[in-house]
């Protein structure tokens, strides 16, 4: 297929967090607000005279400074951050809007809080109390949190316009992005997708550490493009698959699966689109920041939720995905100690193949990315069995 536009720039602008676009915006004068987590609504980092930006730690090496701080126990995402933090590489936020949510990233946040790390006289470090349930009082209780720590927060240190007007802004662009990437995404749903994994995970990963308002044209480029896009006349890959599990930033992770032969055709991680791109709706008789609380409460599909009917809807939800997106297979990735994917790859392991029929590549992996040989051995062996099941189906209906 040919090229899409933009791609290859926007693919340089995640090489580094404090990319050229964050430092266009800074220079607008925009004030750059970090955070880890969807829990924390990017909506409401990117009111007016803000951007949102969400934190990786690319091109990441070993965090020998930050395991001194928090042990070689602990999820390397959140060590990765932390080393990068010390290393100066997140001086260009402005705050960092955290939330208590995975414990690993609260740990790097609060030292964030505690130490003198950021070096930007203006930075701050706020925390919101994020609820384990989805009801009425828990997106009250939300709510509640999300105007004490974060927009009051913002206009006693920044002076930023928090009202309901601005708020509805804030929201109708951030539903301008979600329709786009929806369309953008909708193009792998096709019997002969055209776009692949890795042209998706650049495309979305862009909307989460760039501003939006500098990104949102070339988004519109893109998606006029893929209206006359026209598939390879040879396929280049062998099955589809959905990728699952925990925080996952890296595009080339999804090149490495796909050079395995299995394009990735959907993204039900911490930074994919499934959920995280859905339109927030306000509903009558519903101030906005109710709708806000709301919608990232009934949205998630995050572990940490654990009743036992919001368990079974979870399992619902992504093998729904894998048949909505005509998948052969899925792969479930966690973070190697990631408490809450631990346990749901556990049962997401058992569950699909038993319950549902479908195929299953359950892997552990950490933040850098140094065993490409085995995982590509466990990829291509994936492939392969797909390839099995699928000549055995065909066998037994034309039998």
């Amino acid at each position: 297929m040919k090229d899409l536009v933009h791609i290859f720039e926007l693919e340089d602008l995640l090489q580094e967090a404090n990319n050229a676009l964050i430092r266009h915006a800074k220079d607008d004068g925009k004030r750059i607000l970090g955070y880890t987590c969807y829990f924390m609504p990017e909506v409401l980092l990117d009111l007016p005279g803000c951007v949102s930006c969400r934190l990786r730690a690319p091109r990441s090496s070993s965090p020998d400074m930050a395991t001194y701080y928090m042990s070689n126990r602990t999820c390397m995402y959140g060590r990765c951050l932390l080393e990068r933090a010390l290393e100066g590489g997140f001086n260009f936020i402005d705050a960092q809007m955290a939330t208590e949510t995975c414990t690993v990233t609260c740990r790097f946040q609060e030292h964030l809080q505690l130490m003198d790390i950021i070096q930007n006289p203006d930075f701050f470090c706020e925390f919101t109390d994020v609820p384990f349930k989805k009801n009425d009082n828990s997106i009250e209780h939300f709510e509640r949190q999300l105007q004490v720590h974060v927009l009051d927060k913002l206009k006693e240190h920044f002076g930023i316009d928090t009202g309901d007007e601005a708020l509805l802004t804030a929201i109708k662009e951030h539903n301008e992005i979600c329709r786009l990437i929806t369309e953008i995404g909708s193009y792998r749903k096709l019997d002969e997708p055209t776009i692949t994994g890795w042209e998706f995970s650049i495309i979305m990963l862009s909307t989460l550490v760039c501003p939006k308002y500098l990104i949102i044209d070339k988004l519109k480029d893109i998606a006029e493009q893929l209206k006359t896009r026209k598939p390879d006349d040879k396929k280049t890959y062998r099955c589809k698959v959905v990728l699952s599990g925990s925080e996952e930033d890296d595009p080339d992770f999804v090149k490495l699966i796909e050079e395995c032969g299995a394009l990735v055709v959907a993204d039900r991680h911490c930074y994919g689109s499934l959920p995280g791109r859905e339109e927030i709706v306000v509903k009558e008789d519903e101030t906005p920041l109710r709708a806000i609380a709301r919608h990232y409460l009934e949205t998630s599909n995050c572990p940490r939720f654990m009743d036992q009917h919001i368990m079974r809807e979870r399992k619902q939800y992504l093998a729904d995905v894998v048949k909505e997106y005509k998948a052969d297979g899925l792969i479930i990735s966690q973070m190697k100690f990631c408490e809450y994917w631990s346990y749901e790859r556990t049962i997401d392991t058992l569950i699909f193949p038993r319950d549902y029929g479908i195929p299953i590549c359950s892997i552990e992996k950490e933040y850098v990315n140094n065993a490409v040989g085995q995982l590509r051995t466990r990829f291509q062996a994936f492939v392969e069995s797909i390839e099995l099941k699928n000549i055995q189906r065909k066998k037994e209906t034309t039998a």
